[in-house]
């Protein structure tokens, strides 16, 4: 990984992510190094939707050193605050010239961020999935930028897999898996990539080959990250399709509750709602 500053990062534990940052910050010894940092309180900031400091950060990180490097990190962060604040046309072209800064400078990570981001705010289908391409092949090429193999992949999944292309999304999903499997440590990207495998291989009518996955997917998250109703949904779903009941009916009563906390779509779907009923009752 060529990003010295990811490792401080646990998107789980803001606060501690804060201090370790705050602690690099004190330590650094030139003004582009801490500029750099800066850059990242000010994402910490944007995820705890704090965008006015978020901003006035990235205002102090350009002033205190304004190297490439730290440039394609303005851009790509101020992007990330105005999509996160509802802007996404806005933040399209800070991340593109994020891409091309961090091109340049061969910074290989940041500009497989960058290209990720662009796919999250493209608005059409063919432009989303190039976006996801041209950080796929930076992945693939770049070994300081292979951590993108697993989220990019994964989103190349579901884009297929929501337009009704089951085979193609399984190609992604399971090399998503494969990447995601060489970072054991990564538990919660694990967790998705065989979620994700899992679903397709169920619409594909394979529930028998997706139900040991899903499995594990829900032991790691009731274990490690707390119980997951998407994940509980789908492994009751597998289970009613081998015709296991009992095991059905006992996923889809873990599965509804989760939901109605965690997903505000899920009260609106009257058909997903009476099937998990039914699945509940058995």
């Amino acid at each position: 990984m060529d990003d010295r500053l990811r490792p401080l990062w646990d998107f789980d534990d803001l606060d501690a992510t804060e201090t370790r940052l705050r602690e690099q910050l004190d330590g650094e010894t030139s003004a582009a190094g801490r500029a750099e940092v800066l850059t990242q309180l000010a994402r910490v900031s944007g995820l705890r939707g704090d965008f006015a400091t978020g901003d006035a950060m990235l205002d102090e990180a350009a002033v205190e050193g304004r190297t490439p490097v730290v440039s394609a990190r303005l851009d790509l962060e101020r992007g990330r605050l105005r999509r996160s604040n509802g802007d996404p046309g806005a933040a399209r072209p800070l991340f593109e010239s994020a891409f091309e800064r961090a091109l340049e400078e061969r910074q290989y990570f940041v500009a497989a961020d960058a290209a990720h981001m662009v796919a999250l705010v493209a608005t059409d289908r063919d432009d989303v999935v190039g976006w996801t391409r041209r950080g796929l092949d930076l992945a693939e090429r770049h070994d300081g930028a292979s951590y993108w193999l697993g989220p990019l992949l994964n989103n190349l999944g579901w884009e297929h897999y929501e337009a009704g292309e089951l085979e193609p999304a399984l190609d992604a999903f399971q090399r998503a898996l494969a990447a995601r499997e060489r970072d054991p440590a990564n538990g919660d990207g694990l967790a998705l990539a065989r979620y994700g495998v899992g679903k397709t291989l169920r619409a594909l009518g394979r529930a028998d080959d997706a139900i040991p996955l899903l499995e594990q997917a829900v032991e790691w998250a009731s274990s490690e990250s707390g119980a997951d109703g998407w994940f509980h949904e789908e492994l009751a779903e597998a289970y009613a399709a081998v015709d296991r009941t009992d095991d059905a009916h006992a996923q889809a009563r873990l599965a509804i509750p989760l939901l109605e906390r965690d997903d505000p779509s899920f009260a609106e779907d009257a058909g997903r709602t009476a099937r998990l009923d039914d699945l509940a009752r058995g």
